[in-house]
């Protein structure tokens, strides 16, 4: 019989989401199965809530969640545990180095999600939660992650090799996670945690089974302890079958 691990946590995009942005039949079937037998199956993504709960609740999940990355955990749909915001003006700082750069940008606020296309007319005003870049000039990538640190001390990762999302430091996936873990009285050990991206990494490396997508960044996949199928091909159903149910 496989290890009793007690509760599923996952990343959406490239994870549970195929490349359509959907969860496949096979995925939502053995979700399913695997809350029949008790295991709690939480997201742990960089979406906010609002644009991870329709898929909460296709799957029947009312449970805790982590979003943006960690900066807020949710106990249920309606019930917020905490959030973590960012520094307005860091964040105005962190605009100005994308207008400088002359990259693709996006900020996550209480209010929605501004890029560079639309922000917003006072950036002070605003409750921030995560800030990010995207380029594929890699120039332009390296000069912006070396001057981050002149604006303040951030949790750096990607949900792309070609971006980079930026959090308050400290707070991470696995933060969000430890806190789901004291809520449900469970250990980190007991948690299998499924990703693809750096913003995975964390909650991968502290998870009692991490493991990576078959399409993860390679150093995703190097730091996890087993590398599933890839979104596409129903990763997550595989993992609930070998890892947690014992039936592969």
């Amino acid at each position: 019989m496989k290890k009793q691990y007690k509760l599923l946590a996952l990343d959406m995009d490239g994870t549970l989401l195929n490349s359509n942005t959907e969860i496949s039949s096979a995925n939502e079937r053995w979700i399913r199965r695997a809350v029949e037998e008790g295991i709690h199956v939480c997201f742990a993504t960089g979406r906010g809530c609002p644009t991870a709960t329709p898929f909460a609740e296709q799957l029947g999940l009312d449970g805790p969640m982590v979003f943006v990355n960690g900066s807020e955990v949710w106990e249920s749909r309606n019930k917020l545990l905490s959030r973590h915001p960012m520094d307005s003006e860091q964040v105005a700082q962190l605009r100005d180095l994308a207008l400088r750069y002359g990259v693709w940008y996006w900020g996550y606020s209480l209010e929605r999600v501004y890029n560079r296309e639309e922000w917003a007319a006072d950036t002070h005003s605003q409750t921030w939660l995560k800030f990010g870049y995207f380029t594929e000039d890699d120039a332009a990538r390296e000069a912006i992650l070396e001057r981050i640190p002149e604006i303040g001390k951030f949790e750096v990762t990607n949900s792309h090799p070609h971006n980079i999302e930026l959090n308050p430091q400290g707070i991470s996936k696995a933060s969000g996670l430890e806190q789901v873990c004291k809520l449900l009285g469970i250990g980190m050990d007991e948690i299998v945690a499924c990703g693809d991206s750096l913003n995975d990494l964390a909650m991968i490396q502290a998870a009692g089974l991490g493991v990576a997508m078959g399409n993860a960044q390679e150093s995703v996949k190097r730091a996890a302890d087993a590398v599933a199928p890839s979104n596409d091909e129903d990763g997550i159903a595989y993992v609930i079958r070998k890892y947690m149910l014992g039936e592969l």
